[in-house]
């Protein structure tokens, strides 16, 4: 994939400023590890112990940049992980670091990942 425009590097330039806070980093991996069913925000709340607030704005950040879905079970509302954008996100990392420059070897990566 070829990224052509400069709102390509924008668009992805947001979406890893919202996840460069440790909340939602610790939201993006809790919500990972539930996949593809998710969680509703009591759970996350009970797995990370993130005040329900202080929650909601990440999880509303996170949405805002397409990184998580969410949608409404009653009064609950489920969040889950969007894989397809991130999909996209680390296509674009591996586009602009193994691929063209060449700068890290993405078969060092993967082999690393996949040793755990």
């Amino acid at each position: 994939m070829r990224y052509r425009d400069d709102a390509d590097v924008t668009r992805y330039a947001d979406m890893l400023a919202a996840m460069g806070t440790e909340p939602r980093l610790r939201i993006m991996r809790v919500l990972l590890s539930a996949h593809p069913g998710g969680l509703v925000v009591g759970e996350i709340h009970n797995t990370l112990g993130i005040p329900g607030p202080t929650l909601s704005h990440h999880l509303e950040k996170l949405k805002n940049e397409e990184l998580v879905r969410v949608h409404r079970e009653g009064t609950f509302l489920r969040y889950s992980a969007d894989t397809e954008t991130i999909r996209e996100l680390l296509e674009f990392l591996c586009t602009e670091c193994c691929t063209r420059s060449q700068a890290v070897a993405l078969k060092d990566i993967l082999a690393n990942a996949c040793k755990g």
